[in-house]
Order: structure tokens, then C-alpha cells, then sequence
């Protein structure tokens, strides 16, 4: 029997079995549970060729993750080099196109990596993105890019030892979906109006006609309030607010993830491309910061993740746990 959630998002049934589908592996552990989410602890490898894993196909509204970067130094949480990376990467998106409802979407953030013992950037994060849009046939349906004014100054030998190069404070995030018209809304994201266009509206009166860019403005183009500003594709998030996770992880002995990813992002897709009780999926949960801002906003959500430590210390993003310490 399989775990999976209802409509409430509680699970239903455990895992009594250690698989049933020929050639199925054993199903991985479950860390924790809340009324909505569940996470699992594995190789998102072994999700995908598990029981649960398959019984999860067709029913994800939107797999938003941002897995091990393709650096040249090795880091605790994993990430190859090279072919290598492009080939791993490129290997999960046929599982993944399984697990996306047809109007669902995949949104990856992928940082930039530079190649060994020289200041040039590397072109396998671009690499990696072709590759797996082609494996799985999906269509790119936006570029976003993710700054972050806080980031500190890197790679830093060509920045701060020989003063060549300026800090690389941004990372690529990729949209994607086997349909060129995946679920989304733009109202759902939308900005404050400025100052100047409160004003606007206020007044219900500007300077119409052409424009040296030759597009002509209509008298009443801008005069509508639609609650807010279309945001662009430019995102900007500083990851200075882990207090809380960072002293339940000192409080018990644990190392935080590295690459924590900020609320900010995950809140705005899940925003933009899902509405209430729709399931997302993070196969490299982390911290599991996708699960809790998932939960906070009315979604569902799974999480899969190999190391036990970050596991532990995500259990502190959640007011409530159902199965794990809390």
C-alpha cells in the first residue's frame, strides 16, 4: 500500500509492502508529515524508480527546485562536474515530465560556475538547461533571473585578489512545461504601483500619442487600476531572514544547508503557477524552504532529500508536525 494524500492533503494508508511494481525499489523513509506535505528522505533517484515515486506521476502541479550547481569545488550536499552534471541533469527530465500534471510546470534555478583555475565563466549551466529540455521535449516558456544585492563579492580570486572581474550576484531560472500555455496568472504576482503611478491614477490624465519609439499611447491606456504592476523577469531577493532555522540548527548541533534558497522565489512561482491544493514537488528539498511556503500559501507539497541533517533542521520551518520531532 501506498502513502498518498487526499483532498485535505493527509496521507492516506502507509507503506506496508516493500514494493509492488516489478522492478520498483524499496520505498524511501518518511523524516516528517504535515496535514498538507509529507518528506521524504532519499536520492530523488530512488523517489522517482519507487512505488510512491510512480504513484505521484500525473498528479504534480509544479516541480520547483534549485539542485547542486555544477561547481568546481565539492560541497557537503553533492554536485558533479562537467559532462557529468549535463548528463545527470538531462537523466531526471523524462521522470520528471512523468510526475507534471500536462498543464503543469518545472521551474529550476541553476547559479553560474566558472571554469577551474581561470576567470571565464562555463557554459554547462546553458549546456544542462538544452539538454534537458530536449531529453523531456518541454517548451521554455520564460528566462527569469534571481539577484541578490546581499550576495557577497565572488568568484573571489579574480574579484577580490586580482581585481578583474565584478561579483557574480545573480543566478538563471528557468521556466518550463510540456505546454506552451501551462497554468499561470500574472495577478496573483503582481507589484505595488509607484508613487508616480498612484498619481497617475489619480489625476486620470497624461500625455498620449506617439512616442519616439513609434508605439502610440492611447488617452486612457494607463488609466485603468488593475491592483497592482506586472512584475518583470528581473526577481530581487536578499537570503538574510533564516534566524529562526539557524538557531534550531545551532541549538542542536546542526550544520545548515549552504544554499539556502529564498522565500521570496519559491512565493512567487507557487504564486504565479499553482492555486490552493495543488501539490509541489521540490526533489532537492534542502531546507525545505519550497514546502513551508508552499504549505504557508494553501498548497501541498512533497519534499525529497538525502541528507538527514538538512532534514532535521527543516522540521523548524513548520508551526505543526504530524509524523517527526517537533
Amino acid at each position: 500500500m501506498s502513502i498518498t494524500l487526499s483532498e485535505s492533503g493527509r496521507e492516506v494508508g502507509c507503506h506496508r509492502r516493500t514494493y509492488t511494481r516489478r522492478g520498483a525499489t524499496p520505498n524511501l523513509p518518511i523524516s516528517y508529515s504535515t496535514p498538507v506535505g509529507v518528506m521524504y528522505r532519499g536520492k530523488i533517484e530512488q523517489f522517482l524508480q519507487s512505488d510512491v515515486g510512480l504513484d505521484y506521476r500525473g498528479r504534480i502541479k509544479l516541480i520547483f527546485t534549485s539542485p547542486p550547481f555544477p561547481l568546481n569545488r565539492k560541497k557537503r550536499y553533492g554536485n558533479l562536474q562537467g559532462q557529468d552534471y549535463v548528463d545527470w541533469i538531462a537523466g531526471l527530465a523524462p521522470r520528471f515530465r512523468e510526475l507534471i500534471h500536462d498543464e503543469g510546470s518545472i521551474v529550476i534555478e541553476i547559479g553560474n560556475s566558472w571554469n577551474s583555475g581561470e576567470p571565464t565563466m562555463s557554459t554547462l549551466a546553458l549546456e544542462a538547461l538544452l539538454a534537458f529540455l530536449r531529453k523531456a521535449d518541454l517548451h521554455l516558456c520564460q528566462q527569469f533571473v534571481c539577484y541578490n544585492p546581499a550576495r557577497l563579492p565572488s568568484p573571489a580570486q579574480w574579484v577580490n585578489v586580482e581585481r578583474i572581474r565584478v561579483k557574480d550576484s545573480f543566478t538563471h531560472v528557468w521556466w518550463m512545461s510540456p505546454t506552451a500555455k501551462p497554468t499561470a496568472d500574472n495577478t496573483r504576482v503582481l507589484n505595488g504601483y509607484s508613487k508616480s503611478m498612484k498619481e497617475l491614477l489619480r489625476r486620470q490624465k497624461y500625455n498620449a500619442g506617439k512616442r519616439p519609439s513609434q508605439h502610440h499611447i492611447g488617452k486612457a491606456s494607463f488609466l485603468q487600476n488593475n491592483g497592482g504592476a506586472i512584475p518583470s523577469n528581473v526577481l530581487t531577493f536578499s537570503n538574510t531572514a533564516s534566524d529562526h532555522y539557524l538557531r534550531h540548527c545551532k541549538k542542536r548541533n546542526l550544520t545548515p544547508h549552504p544554499a539556502r534558497m529564498p522565500p521570496g522565489l519559491s512565493e512567487f512561482f507557487i504564486k504565479f503557477l499553482t492555486v490552493k491544493r495543488n501539490l509541489v514537488l521540490d526533489p532537492f528539498a534542502g531546507s525545505n524552504v519550497t514546502g513551508a511556503t508552499a504549505e504557508s500559501l494553501g498548497r501541498r507539497w512533497v519534499g525529497v532529500e538525502a541528507e538527514a541533517g538538512y532534514i532535521n533542521g527543516s522540521i523548524s520551518r513548520f508551526k505543526s508536525v504530524v509524523r517527526g520531532k517537533q
